[in-house]
């Protein structure tokens, strides 16, 4: 190990920093943050550097570095574009035997700064010595999606709870059994829901009784529409977090991946054709009956749980057997696969409104919702593909023209992406002559056309007539 790791005091506590550009600024934050009573020194101060002086924050000395002014300091920061400025600053501060960090320069420092990860009053720091900072950073985001921003809320309460919770629990293994209940359970959930009387009443309660009981929850994770890149961080957490995971059919493999090793896994996808019904209950007893053990339940879905996913049918569920529950909203595949066809579902000049339509009732029927016909709409359709003559059939009915663009964007997001531009003519042909397969989204509208200009993910198929290409061109 090369250097020691410390985290110091220095609320109310001279640090001095020389120099007073933006580089400085930036560690000039920092110590307001930590508390520090900052003096700076600098030949010329940045604007900002100059505004947070009159503000008070700071106290700003202008002319040379004087190296008295470290006799009363704590700790000292070079970040001057001067190396030999540097080096006379750090020479000064290892006279005092104070520590003294010189800005990208780690032959010249005696302490580094860390990358920091702030979950106050938690605090994690990553450090590589000096020797490889843009590392540091990177495994600073990696961490930054992992910790839980309500981990610093949970730290302050129980820290506010210690001597409660010392003598409620004064055995080792029981208070330590009790931090990993709140770790796990009901009281983080609240602070999450910014509910922060709720998780104080809870952690009381909890120390009444001898032991807490399990805090079986399900979360209703939104998976997005393939690309583990568009997962949410609270979904990542999620998926870590997880005893149980209840995973759709259309979720991608690489999303799951992320997810906890140990966790168990169970496929409750409906299959093309198959009993939804059935299967729907099915999950909603698995939901109920592992969270009733006290398991962490992710009910993991593709897209948004809450557009076309059942989940308002789910939560109901669970609110009728009194299950705790908490939703963590997904990337919806309109959005989605609008984006990464590079088709805008709004625009100024071609769509004013969007309509979000699923091509299945809860009976199955075919035909699709009714919907108001008119200029500057664009529709997308879930689940359209298999369904897509009557789709058509139903639009070109309802007065829509038969050169009106449109999209089928199969496997969006994903690496076997497809978008097959036509006409809403042309399409069902177009569809049945490229063998497009579910998943895919229908999009009908002016915007479609834009997509062959903006395109920058997957294949684009192109219609096959000139004059047809011409139309949605000029679209």
């Amino acid at each position: 190990m090369n250097h020691f790791p410390l985290f110091a005091d220095l609320k109310g506590r001279i640090a001095v920093v020389v120099g007073a550009g933006l580089v400085a600024e930036r560690k000039i934050a920092l110590l307001r943050a930590a508390g520090a009573r900052v003096i700076v020194s600098a030949r010329a101060a940045h604007p900002q550097v100059l505004a947070r002086a009159q503000a008070g924050g700071i106290e700003l000395r202008l002319g040379e570095f004087d190296p008295a002014l470290l006799d009363e300091a704590w700790l000292v920061v070079a970040a001057t574009n001067d190396r030999a400025q540097n080096q006379r600053v750090a020479d000064a501060a290892e006279a005092r035997r104070l520590f003294c960090n010189v800005v990208d320069d780690p032959d010249l420092s005696s302490v580094q700064v860390p990358a920091i990860v702030d979950r106050s009053p938690i605090t994690l720091a990553i450090s590589s010595g000096g020797a490889a900072p843009v590392i540091a950073r990177r495994l600073r985001e990696r961490i930054e999606s992992l910790v839980d921003p309500a981990l610093g809320d949970l730290a302050a309460l129980a820290r506010r709870k210690r001597s409660r919770i010392r003598q409620a629990r004064p055995q080792l293994r029981p208070r330590r059994d009790f931090y990993d209940w709140l770790l796990d359970g009901p009281v983080l959930d609240a602070l999450r829901r910014n509910r922060a009387d709720e998780a104080e009443t809870l952690l009381d309660q909890a120390l009444t009784i001898a032991t807490p009981p399990p805090a079986g929850k399900v979360l209703l994770v939104g998976a997005g529409p393939g690309d583990p890149g568009l997962l949410t961080l609270r979904g990542l957490r999620a998926l870590n977090e997880a005893d149980v995971i209840l995973v759709d059919r259309l979720v991608s493999p690489a999303v799951l991946s992320l997810a906890r090793r140990d966790a168990q896994v169970i496929d409750v996808g409906k299959a093309r054709g198959g009993p939804h019904e059935s299967t729907q209950a099915r999950i909603h007893a698995l939901m109920v009956s592992y969270a009733r053990q006290g398991c962490c339940v992710v009910r993991l879905k593709g897209g948004d749980p809450m557009v076309f996913g059942r989940g308002g049918e789910e939560l109901q569920h669970l609110k009728r057997h009194g299950i705790a529950y908490e939703v963590v909203p997904g990337i919806t595949a309109a959005l989605a696969c609008g984006a990464y066809a590079g088709i805008p579902l709004t625009h100024r000049d071609h769509a004013q409104s969007l309509t979000l339509a699923t091509a299945h009732c809860r009976t199955g029927a075919a035909k699709p919702p009714d919907l108001a016909s008119g200029d500057g709409r664009t529709r997308v359709y879930y689940m359209g593909v298999e369904r897509l003559p009557a789709l058509g059939a139903r639009l070109l009915a309802e007065g829509h023209a038969a050169d009106l663009p449109c999209a089928l964007v199969e496997n969006g997001s994903r690496p076997g992406q497809r978008t097959l531009h036509a006409t809403l003519g042309s399409v069902v042909e177009a569809a049945r002559r490229h063998a497009i397969q579910s998943p895919a989204l229908v999009i009908v509208g002016e915007v479609a056309a834009l997509g062959m200009d903006l395109a920058w993910f997957g294949e684009t198929l192109r219609p096959a007539s000139s004059d047809t290409l011409r139309r949605l061109a000029v679209a």
